[in-house]
């Protein structure tokens, strides 16, 4: 019997400029996987005939808002899982309206690969270059660029070469890499999942098999171990040894029986006595499981503190610098205090500076003396206590943060860790045995 390797969990996100057909090619690459459910279906027949339409509205599958279906746009990330027989999927669809900005981020913000759709008639579009951008600085690093409605260019392969060509050229002056192009009708189908007869010119992959190929970019197993304390199960009375267990998700990395670790912020070392999944026992464990640890030595551990490989240890310091995608709707100015959120750690923070702010029109960083809903912006941030931290072209999950309005309890900004400036140089102490 053979058996397929299993890929993991790609996640996506479609964007581009509005009217470019997001919805109808994530509804095609479902409907055409198969991925849509018989009474799903009679469903989408029936609306799409009120709305008159001759054939199923494919973009009804991920327009899932009513609001969205009365406009035609997509409001909200309309998020779908299917899966193939190569790997499993989590797509987002992300709106393409500018004052949307904050969701198309929050999408962008756990995404492997982002596909960026071009109007084969309109090119590549300020709104096309602005969503590009976003993703980059949210982390993305592989694109596939999918020259939609090919069928009403003619098919033509000077159109698809012009807008390659054009791409390339804002690719070049934005340092963006990691680029795949692809010529495609959503409505038709061809280039999808199946090549289609109308593009012979194009002997490429379809998009499906792009997605069959792509790396996951956020998985970090190749990254050095990171597992933040979420649980403590102490031990039961009486016990004849310490059986206190640290659970948490094992966000990078992998770990053995007999591995030394390190925590932090504290320093303290131990070595790895037992793993369990469940009531499993395992040998090893890797990113993206939730297990619990058991130690050889009795160390003060709590929830927020992070178990680490010593060879790699994180940052330790109580100032940040850091790329936010402002989500609150009430504006924010240097002095204002709020609640950080990073792995499962809370501190509070002050928001010491802001650096500077993406002009969505010009794609530029500017000067700015506050935020304001939908901004980008790279800010300094002072932490009431020291933590450990990764950063985010470094430690992928672990460079991740949110802010939370204490009052309110609203999360009003997420984002990416760019440097610790505050990191000091330490000996960190060995457990005496």
């Amino acid at each position: 019997m053979v058996t397929t390797p299993d890929r993991g969990v790609l996640r996506f996100i479609t964007c581009g400029s509005v009217d470019d057909g997001k919805s109808t090619l994530i509804g095609r690459l479902l409907f055409d996987t198969k991925s849509v459910l018989a009474d799903a279906l009679s469903a989408l027949e029936r609306t799409s005939r009120k709305r008159g339409c001759q054939a199923v509205d494919l973009s009804l599958i991920t327009d899932g808002l009513q609001a969205e279906r009365e406009q035609g746009i997509t409001i909200d990330v309309a998020y779908r899982y299917f899966a193939t027989g190569a790997r499993k999927y989590i797509l987002g669809d992300a709106p393409g309206h500018e004052q949307y900005t904050r969701n198309m981020v929050t999408a962008a913000s756990t995404a492997d690969l982002a596909v960026i759709l071009v109007d084969a008639r309109k090119g590549v579009l300020a709104q096309t270059r602005r969503h590009t951008m976003l993703a980059s600085l949210m982390g993305v690093r592989q694109f596939v660029i999918a020259v939609n409605k090919m069928d009403l260019a003619g098919w033509s392969r000077e159109v698809f070469e012009g807008i390659r060509e054009a791409f390339l050229a804002f690719a070049r002056d934005r340092g963006l890499t990691g680029l795949q192009f692809i010529p495609l009708s959503a409505l038709q189908g061809d280039g999808v999942v199946e090549p289609g007869e109308h593009m012979p010119w194009y002997g490429g992959p379809t998009l499906l098999e792009l997605l069959e190929r792509a790396p996951l970019t956020r998985e970090g197993r190749d990254r050095p171990f990171r597992l933040p304390v979420q649980w403590v199960c102490l031990a039961a009375p009486g016990a004849a040894q310490d059986t206190r267990g640290y659970a948490g998700r094992v966000e990078s990395g992998e770990l053995e029986v007999g591995d030394e670790l390190l925590v932090m912020p504290s320093g303290r070392r131990s070595r790895v006595r037992d793993i369990r999944l469940g009531e499993e026992r395992l040998a090893r464990c890797q990113a993206g499981q939730s297990v619990m640890l058991f130690l050889e030595d009795a160390i003060d551990i709590g929830r927020g503190d992070l178990l680490s490989a010593p060879a790699a240890p994180p940052a330790v310091g109580t100032g940040i610098l850091a790329r936010l995608c402002w989500l609150g709707e009430k504006p924010a100015r240097a002095g204002d205090r709020f609640l950080l959120r990073h792995g499962t750690r809370d501190v509070r923070v002050r928001l010491k500076s802001v650096a500077s702010r993406l002009n969505i029109q010009t794609l530029e960083m500017e000067r700015a003396l506050h935020v304001a809903m939908n901004d980008i912006v790279e800010v300094a941030l002072e932490l009431q206590a020291p933590i450990a931290l990764d950063c985010f072209a470094a430690g992928g999950a672990k460079g991740a943060l949110i802010l939370i309005d204490e009052a309110s309890n609203e999360t009003v900004a997420g984002g990416l860790i760019l440097a610790c400036p505050a990191e000091r140089e330490t000996t960190l102490p060995r457990t005496d045995r």
